[in-house]
Protein backbone atom coordinates (compact mmCIF):
# COMPACT_ATOMS: atom_id res chain seq x y z
CA UNK A 1 0.00 0.00 0.00
CA UNK A 2 1.59 3.36 -0.87
CA UNK A 3 1.80 6.20 1.85
CA UNK A 4 -1.53 7.69 2.44
CA UNK A 5 -1.71 11.03 4.59
CA UNK A 6 -2.68 10.09 8.10
CA UNK A 7 -5.92 11.62 8.02
CA UNK A 8 -7.16 10.03 5.16
CA UNK A 9 -6.42 6.79 6.69
CA UNK A 10 -8.26 7.76 10.17
CA UNK A 11 -11.18 9.10 7.77
CA UNK A 12 -11.05 5.66 6.11
CA UNK A 13 -11.19 3.69 9.04
CA UNK A 14 -13.84 5.89 11.01
CA UNK A 15 -15.86 4.76 8.26
CA UNK A 16 -15.38 1.01 8.53
CA UNK A 17 -12.48 0.52 5.96
CA UNK A 18 -10.65 -3.16 7.22
CA UNK A 19 -7.94 -2.52 4.77
CA UNK A 20 -7.05 0.74 6.15
CA UNK A 21 -7.99 -0.20 9.84
CA UNK A 22 -4.95 -3.43 9.25
CA UNK A 23 -2.38 -0.79 7.74
CA UNK A 24 -2.49 0.99 11.11
CA UNK A 25 -2.19 -1.35 13.27
CA UNK A 26 1.18 -2.72 10.94
CA UNK A 27 2.10 0.60 11.10
CA UNK A 28 2.23 1.58 14.98
CA UNK A 29 1.78 -1.96 16.60
CA UNK A 30 5.90 -2.39 16.96
CA UNK A 31 6.04 0.84 18.09
CA UNK A 32 3.23 0.66 21.02
CA UNK A 33 4.85 -2.71 22.14
CA UNK A 34 8.07 -1.09 22.65
CA UNK A 35 6.54 1.74 24.48
CA UNK A 36 4.71 -0.48 26.47
CA UNK A 37 7.86 -2.88 27.51
CA UNK A 38 9.39 0.27 28.64
CA UNK A 39 6.54 1.30 30.80
CA UNK A 40 7.54 -1.82 33.14
CA UNK A 41 10.49 -4.11 34.04
CA UNK A 42 7.61 -6.64 35.15
CA UNK A 43 5.81 -6.70 32.03
CA UNK A 44 6.32 -10.44 29.73
CA UNK A 45 5.97 -10.51 25.94
CA UNK A 46 2.33 -12.06 26.77
CA UNK A 47 1.44 -8.95 28.80
CA UNK A 48 2.89 -6.39 25.96
CA UNK A 49 0.52 -8.23 23.75
CA UNK A 50 -2.33 -8.31 25.45
CA UNK A 51 -1.70 -4.68 26.13
CA UNK A 52 -1.17 -3.83 22.32
CA UNK A 53 -4.29 -5.68 21.30
CA UNK A 54 -6.82 -3.81 24.00
CA UNK A 55 -4.52 -0.29 23.24
CA UNK A 56 -6.03 -0.97 19.26
CA UNK A 57 -9.35 -2.01 20.99
CA UNK A 58 -9.92 1.10 23.00
CA UNK A 59 -8.43 3.07 19.35
CA UNK A 60 -11.13 1.50 17.22
CA UNK A 61 -13.60 2.05 19.74
CA UNK A 62 -12.62 5.69 20.19
CA UNK A 63 -11.80 6.60 16.99
CA UNK A 64 -14.82 9.33 16.45
CA UNK A 65 -13.09 10.90 19.62
CA UNK A 66 -9.62 11.47 18.16
CA UNK A 67 -10.00 15.06 16.96
CA UNK A 68 -6.42 15.51 15.46
CA UNK A 69 -5.11 17.92 18.22
CA UNK A 70 -1.66 15.10 17.94
CA UNK A 71 -0.46 12.62 15.79
CA UNK A 72 -2.20 9.18 15.94
CA UNK A 73 0.92 7.77 17.67
CA UNK A 74 0.75 10.16 20.18
CA UNK A 75 -2.67 9.30 20.72
CA UNK A 76 -2.35 5.42 20.62
CA UNK A 77 0.86 5.81 23.04
CA UNK A 78 -1.77 7.89 25.60
CA UNK A 79 -4.02 4.67 24.97
CA UNK A 80 -0.53 2.49 25.77
CA UNK A 81 0.11 4.55 29.01
CA UNK A 82 -2.91 4.41 30.63
CA UNK A 83 -3.59 0.14 29.96
CA UNK A 84 0.24 -0.06 31.70
CA UNK A 85 -0.55 1.57 34.37
CA UNK A 86 -3.45 -0.33 34.90
CA UNK A 87 -2.41 -3.46 35.17
CA UNK A 88 0.71 -2.19 37.15
CA UNK A 89 -2.14 -1.15 39.71
CA UNK A 90 -4.07 -4.08 39.43
CA UNK A 91 -0.92 -6.32 40.13
CA UNK A 92 -0.32 -4.11 43.08
CA UNK A 93 -3.42 -5.00 44.28
CA UNK A 94 -2.94 -8.63 43.62
CA UNK A 95 0.39 -8.17 45.54
CA UNK A 96 -1.53 -6.73 48.22
CA UNK A 97 -3.89 -9.83 48.48
CA UNK A 98 -5.68 -10.97 45.87
CA UNK A 99 -7.23 -13.73 47.12
CA UNK A 100 -5.91 -16.35 45.35
CA UNK A 101 -3.99 -19.17 46.86
CA UNK A 102 -0.62 -20.09 45.98
CA UNK A 103 0.91 -22.58 43.08
CA UNK A 104 3.78 -24.49 44.24
CA UNK A 105 6.29 -24.22 41.44
CA UNK A 106 7.57 -28.03 42.26
CA UNK A 107 4.20 -29.45 42.22
CA UNK A 108 3.60 -32.32 39.96
CA UNK A 109 1.27 -32.41 37.32
CA UNK A 110 -1.97 -34.37 38.73
CA UNK A 111 -2.35 -36.53 35.52
CA UNK A 112 1.30 -38.04 34.99
CA UNK A 113 3.56 -36.63 38.16
CA UNK A 114 5.87 -34.79 36.46
CA UNK A 115 7.40 -31.89 37.42
CA UNK A 116 7.61 -28.48 34.79
CA UNK A 117 11.43 -27.42 34.39
CA UNK A 118 11.64 -25.07 31.36
CA UNK A 119 14.36 -23.71 30.43
CA UNK A 120 14.70 -19.91 30.36
CA UNK A 121 16.47 -17.62 28.01
CA UNK A 122 15.58 -14.48 30.45
CA UNK A 123 18.25 -13.41 33.11
CA UNK A 124 19.19 -15.43 35.93
CA UNK A 125 16.53 -14.98 39.39
CA UNK A 126 19.29 -12.04 40.93
CA UNK A 127 19.75 -10.03 37.70
CA UNK A 128 16.15 -10.16 37.08
CA UNK A 129 15.26 -8.85 40.92
CA UNK A 130 17.82 -6.48 40.52
CA UNK A 131 16.12 -5.26 37.00
CA UNK A 132 12.72 -5.07 38.72
CA UNK A 133 13.99 -3.51 41.06
CA UNK A 134 15.20 -0.96 39.00
CA UNK A 135 12.13 -0.54 37.03
CA UNK A 136 9.86 -0.47 40.28
CA UNK A 137 11.79 2.54 41.93
CA UNK A 138 11.60 4.05 39.02
CA UNK A 139 7.59 3.74 38.54
CA UNK A 140 7.64 4.65 41.97
CA UNK A 141 9.54 7.91 41.18
CA UNK A 142 7.59 8.38 38.32
CA UNK A 143 4.11 8.21 39.96
CA UNK A 144 5.33 10.75 43.03
CA UNK A 145 6.39 13.17 40.40
CA UNK A 146 3.07 12.19 38.71
CA UNK A 147 0.71 14.69 36.39
CA UNK A 148 1.93 16.50 33.21
CA UNK A 149 6.05 15.83 33.92
CA UNK A 150 5.22 12.24 34.14
CA UNK A 151 3.62 12.27 30.59
CA UNK A 152 6.02 14.73 29.06
CA UNK A 153 8.88 12.35 30.47
CA UNK A 154 7.35 9.07 29.39
CA UNK A 155 6.06 10.44 26.16
CA UNK A 156 9.55 11.81 25.16
CA UNK A 157 12.01 8.98 27.00
CA UNK A 158 9.49 5.68 26.41
CA UNK A 159 7.79 6.94 23.34
CA UNK A 160 10.43 8.49 21.55
CA UNK A 161 8.01 11.65 20.35
CA UNK A 162 10.17 14.61 19.16
CA UNK A 163 10.19 17.99 21.04
CA UNK A 164 7.94 18.87 17.83
CA UNK A 165 5.48 16.34 18.55
CA UNK A 166 5.15 16.97 21.95
CA UNK A 167 4.63 20.89 20.95
CA UNK A 168 1.68 19.61 19.04
CA UNK A 169 0.61 17.27 21.75
CA UNK A 170 0.34 19.97 24.45
CA UNK A 171 -0.41 22.93 22.13
CA UNK A 172 3.04 24.57 22.96
CA UNK A 173 6.58 25.79 21.42
CA UNK A 174 9.26 23.49 21.08
CA UNK A 175 11.24 25.92 23.21
CA UNK A 176 8.91 25.37 25.63
CA UNK A 177 8.68 21.61 25.79
CA UNK A 178 12.71 22.24 25.96
CA UNK A 179 12.44 24.22 29.48
CA UNK A 180 9.34 21.99 30.69
CA UNK A 181 10.97 18.69 30.17
CA UNK A 182 14.45 19.97 31.69
CA UNK A 183 12.18 21.39 34.74
CA UNK A 184 10.67 17.88 34.74
CA UNK A 185 13.94 16.03 34.72
CA UNK A 186 15.55 18.82 37.32
CA UNK A 187 12.55 17.39 39.81
CA UNK A 188 12.86 13.94 38.70
CA UNK A 189 16.61 13.90 39.65
CA UNK A 190 15.77 15.25 43.05
CA UNK A 191 12.79 12.53 43.88
CA UNK A 192 15.01 9.67 42.77
CA UNK A 193 18.10 11.19 45.26
CA UNK A 194 15.36 11.25 47.72
CA UNK A 195 14.25 8.23 47.22
CA UNK A 196 17.22 6.34 47.69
Amino acid sequence: MSKVPEETMIRRCQRGDEAAWEALFEQHYEAVCRFLFQQSGGFTRQDVEELAQEVFLAAIRGLDAFHGGSSLQTWLYRIAMNKGRDLIEKRRAAKRGGGRDPLSLDAPHPADGTVIDPPSSSPGPDAQTARNDEFEQLRAVMDRLGGPCRDLIELRYFGDLTYEELAAESDISPKTVTARLARCLQRLAELARDFR
